[in-house]
């Protein structure tokens, strides 16, 4: 089943089909059937709301929406995250809504990241409901018409006075496609490594929504831009801008802080600890590729690496172990998985 994963995920990336195996040449004509109905169920969708027949909900409080028009790691958790942890230092409320995808490990690193803070994570499909449920026992407040952004924005400490559980704004992970709900501010995130692939509709290509989505966009976001050349990040911005021309375009980047260890993960390990080591990258994201080559910057090591499919569900037998303590290492991989 990883093999064709992967072969899917090449045939979406790749361009020259000169290049494919028999394997990705058998699948194109599935693929492209598939990737047609995709389109019009699409199509009929979008049209159903816009036409009011389904009917959009709107929160009590603000709703910032971070998405994506192609498949995963475009770093639209880890922005979901920051923006919330922005919003906590500035004295408001927020709770962050997540779908809880395959097993739910997204929300769980949420969670774990945010645990004691103002943040709240609330995980499930029906994205309405579950925000109910945090009103009805915190509270809300809606600062939507009030001075308080802009006070905020001009003086940072003035929210640090702001005390109250009460949530003041909704920030959606994964929220672009999420057309049941509506909101204040949506931001698109791109992979400055795979911004389109082949420019097709799942499953032939890796959008699940064509390119002129993007006109949605309050503002646009490239990930994982330190990774790529700047004329490659010149053509991504011309491609934005051809489609919108007045959107905003920022600039992220991964860069690890940190190592821990797996049986006591409070202690913080200096990322000089792996220099001139060997480090195996064991991965089930998105975009394992920017997980490697930020590993490669940290300095002079030897890394090599496993990749899984998108939330792979990892089993202890998956890893082959030669030369070591078998029972060892699945006590530390059980570890590992928990963490």
């Amino acid at each position: 089943m990883e093999k064709l994963k992967q072969a899917v995920k090449e045939i979406a990336y790749y361009r020259h089909q000169a290049k494919f195996s028999k394997l990705h040449l058998s699948l194109i004509p599935f693929l492209s059937l598939s990737s047609s109905l995709y389109g019009a169920l699409l199509y009929t969708r979008q049209s159903l709301y816009r036409s009011g027949f389904f009917s959009k909900n709107r929160l009590p409080v603000p709703v910032i929406s971070v998405g994506n028009l192609t498949w995963g790691g475009n770093g639209k958790t880890p922005m979901a995250e920051f923006i919330a942890k922005r919003l906590a230092d500035y004295g408001i409320s927020p709770l962050i809504l997540t779908r809880g995808y395959a097993g739910g490990d997204e929300a769980k690193m949420l969670k774990r990241h945010l645990l004691g803070g103002p943040v709240k994570v609330g995980v499930g499909a029906n994205r309405v409901a579950t925000a109910n449920l945090f009103f009805e026992k915190y509270g809300y407040v809606d600062y939507r018409g009030s001075k308080f952004f802009e006070r905020t924005y001009l003086d940072p400490k003035m929210g640090s006075h702001v005390g109250s559980q009460k949530i003041g704004a909704a920030v959606l992970d994964d929220g672009m496609q999420h057309w049941s709900l509506c909101r204040d501010l949506e931001i698109v995130m791109i992979n400055g490594l795979m911004p389109w692939g082949n420019c097709k509709l799942l499953p032939l290509g890796p959008l699940r929504e064509p390119l002129i989505a993007i006109k949605r966009a309050n503002i646009a976001v490239v990930h994982h831009a330190d990774l790529v050349l700047e004329q490659k990040l010149k053509d991504i911005k011309l491609v934005v801008q051809e489609i919108k021309e007045s959107l905003p375009i920022f600039y992220t980047r991964m860069t690890p802080s940190y190592f821990f260890e797996l049986r006591n993960i409070s202690t913080k390990m200096h990322l000089g600890a792996v220099l001139d080591a060997v480090v195996l990258c064991v991965s089930a994201i998105g975009s394992p590729d920017a997980f490697v080559r930020a590993m490669e910057k940290i300095g002079p090591l030897f890394v090599d690496r496993f990749d899984f499919s998108d939330h792979y569900s990892f089993q202890l037998k998956i890893i082959p172990c030669n030369g070591c303590n078998e029972d060892s290492f699945k006590s530390l991989l059980k570890e590992l998985l928990e963490v």
